[in-house]
């Protein structure tokens, strides 16, 4: 059978993937050769070789991202919630020889609570505004990234930032209208046509929201894209106030947890 056939027996596809023959998986893609184009952006903020790297790649769909990463040396584990993806995905895997560096799992990413497997980066993109739980989602993630995170979003207009104060008076609240303060937009309805876009956080949010995750920042190499890295001075609100009540979200054991915080 053709590789022309077999990829039209493949269809629909999201990823425009270019094979080693010189095919090409979705050509008429509405976005253009999505995702070579934003892979173009962030390629070079990414270590080139991944030699040893364990790699997340959330929301694989045809494994694009999961491919350049395994051909840096890294192992990779690509998961998805549509089985017709990762049906693509390790298709396009044998494409290039890679599918003994790269496994793909249908999984959703809360699913990684019960697991004790880290990874050395963890790339979380196009997924956390479909995603009603985001914030458990993160706190998930960041427990299990040892490294780095390359995050995207869709995100509300603008690049607005502050120094978020330490504390907030009760009586001086206004300060939370400001465009910079960190805040995510809650979609009712459909955004896009989609029911599953829930959330547009805004730029400050995001940095806020990774930062209490444990994560600072470093690069921006795109619009709404991300580069962020484990810092050890930045506490997870997990190492904090808030594990008991992560325990309780993810069916875990809290009230031991809640002993040791009413004590102190």
């Amino acid at each position: 059978m053709s590789t022309e056939t077999e990829i039209k027996q493949l269809e629909p596809w999201f990823h425009n993937i270019h094979l080693p023959d010189g095919n090409q998986t979705a050509t008429d893609h509405f976005l253009g050769d999505f995702p070579a184009f934003k892979w173009k952006n962030m390629k070079n903020s990414i270590p080139k070789d991944l030699s040893g790297w364990k790699v997340l790649d959330i929301g694989c769909n045809a494994g694009f991202y999961s491919i350049e990463l395994a051909k840096r040396g890294a192992e990779v584990t690509g998961i998805d919630l549509d089985e017709h993806y990762l049906k693509q995905a390790r298709w396009t895997a044998k494409q290039f020889g890679l599918e003994d560096r790269i496994t793909f799992k249908q999984m959703q990413v809360y699913d990684f609570a019960h697991s004790e497997e880290k990874f050395d980066l963890v790339w979380f993109m196009g997924v956390f505004y479909h995603l009603r739980y985001p914030l458990l989602a993160m706190d998930i993630l960041s427990q299990k990234t040892t490294r780095m995170m390359v995050f995207q979003t869709l995100s509300l207009p603008g690049k607005e930032e502050m120094e978020v104060p330490e504390d907030v008076e009760f009586h001086k609240r206004d300060i939370m209208k400001s465009d910079a303060w960190p805040k995510m937009a809650f979609i009712e309805n459909k955004l896009a046509g989609d029911p599953t876009n829930w959330w547009a956080p805004n730029h400050q949010g995001i940095i806020s929201m990774l930062g209490s995750c444990g994560f600072k920042v470093t690069e921006m190499p795109e619009d709404e894209t991300y580069i962020a890295e484990k810092n050890e001075d930045l506490k997870s609100s997990l190492e904090t106030w808030n594990f008991s009540e992560y325990l309780s979200a993810v069916g875990k054991d809290w009230k031991k947890e809640v002993e040791k915080k009413t004590k102190k």
